[in-house]
């Protein structure tokens, strides 16, 4: 059978990740660029400090996760510190830098120098484009997937119309655009995707990758308590405040990697063909990124109350919501997550998450060292008690 492909398309089989392999170092340099957008996104939902500043940062930071997400699929038929994918990922570590610079000016025309929506949505497009050309060189031997990233053209196109005429009309109806193309195209990929042709040589390439994406995204609740601190003189309440957000970026940290990400890894391995591709969509493309927004939120809370730390200022409706909103999100996406991975539902998850609910009126109006250490002692309750209650399995997942 290899010997009737052309030499090219033998070349490209051979450089996919093989069964067992993560990723390349060429991928982990390739994330960089997006600490430094997810950094943006944070900034301009703490500028913009109200409703509609979340609204746009969740629209970029969607948009950031799908290039991401495009770009684990590409690394997982091609290597990405080969040849071709070198290439294509290089190139697209380019745009993605532009995408992150244009971030702070995405609704604002009226500055000096380039519009800002113009170049965000050049790079965005950009970036898409070099996945698409990259993707179908690499998929030439493969008739299968090559329809499949052919079906997938129609939806691109169609939002590439939306983000154009966005850019065009500005305002509130670019926001309503950009939102719409956004979730047009992944409602439309994922309809065509279910039961599509799209393939997963690597499970733990595959896995790995995205457990990256969830450090990056917890490595900037970590800069936000530095910037939230950096902004006044050390003191006692400061330094308490600096704590607890450090204690709950662990917690955080504690809730995926402690179980679920060994877990879930296993299960994706033990899958193959349709079922690993409706995982990979259902659990991961999708169902992570409300986990993943969920701490790009609450790095906004943890930020905000750093910066009133020492005072009798309430956390107030905007930092307050961020915090105690990102984290329920968080637990929603880890509830999403192990319904469909596991098939179980995590009873103490989901209690505290109504905990979180039924206290964010009081988080509120608390001080803000108060509200933040409320927050944060909500899931240091959590940690403690699946510390403690999942003994064994825990010593099961150590030996498999």
């Amino acid at each position: 059978m290899d010997g009737a492909l052309p030499a090219r398309a033998r070349g490209l089989r051979h450089a996919r990740p093989h069964a067992g392999e993560g990723a390349t170092t060429f991928e982990l340099f390739f994330d960089l660029v997006y600490v430094f957008a997810v950094t943006q996104v944070t900034d301009l939902i703490s500028h913009e400090h109200g409703a509609e500043g979340v609204l746009h940062g969740l629209i970029l930071f969607g948009m950031l996760w799908w290039t991401w997400c495009t770009f684990v699929w590409l690394g997982n038929q091609l290597r990405a510190d080969v040849g071709l994918g070198a290439v294509g990922f290089g190139l697209a570590l380019v745009g993605v830098f532009v995408i992150a610079l244009a971030i702070p000016s995405a609704w604002d025309s009226a500055g000096e120098g380039l519009p800002g929506p113009v170049v965000l949505v050049s790079a965005y497009l950009f970036v898409r484009l070099v996945h698409l050309v990259v993707y179908t060189i690499a998929a030439r031997d493969d008739a299968g997937l090559r329809r499949q990233i052919a079906i997938s053209r129609l939806p691109l196109l169609v939002q590439a119309v939306l983000l154009v005429i966005g850019v065009v009309v500005g305002g509130q109806a670019q926001t309503a655009l950009f939102a719409i193309a956004m979730l047009g195209e992944w409602l439309s990929v994922y309809l065509t995707s279910r039961h599509g042709s799209w393939r997963i040589y690597s499970a733990s390439h595959w896995t790995e990758r995205f457990e990256l994406f969830v450090l990056i995204v917890l490595g900037e609740s970590l800069v936000a308590v530095g910037v939230g601190a950096g902004e006044h003189p050390l003191t006692i309440p400061l330094l308490l405040a600096a704590g607890l957000g450090v204690v709950l970026a662990i917690c955080l940290w504690w809730l995926y990697f402690d179980l679920v990400a060994a877990a879930t890894g296993r299960r994706v391995a033990e899958l193959a063909g349709t079922e690993r591709i409706r995982i990979a969509f259902e659990a991961y493309v999708y169902g992570r990124f409300p986990l993943v927004a969920g701490v790009l939120l609450a790095a906004v809370g943890v930020e905000g109350a750093l910066r009133l730390a020492g005072t009798d200022e309430s956390l107030g409706a905007f930092y307050g919501l961020c915090l105690v909103g990102g984290v329920a999100l968080h637990l929603i996406g880890h509830l999403i997550f192990d319904l469909r991975v596991q098939r179980a539902r995590n009873v103490a998850r989901a209690c505290a998450l109504v905990i979180l609910v039924g206290l964010a009126p009081a988080i509120i109006r608390l001080p803000a060292l108060g509200g933040l250490a409320a927050v944060t002692m909500v899931l240091v309750v959590l940690v403690v008690f699946e510390r403690l209650y999942f003994v064994e399995l825990r010593r099961q997942s150590r030996d498999a």
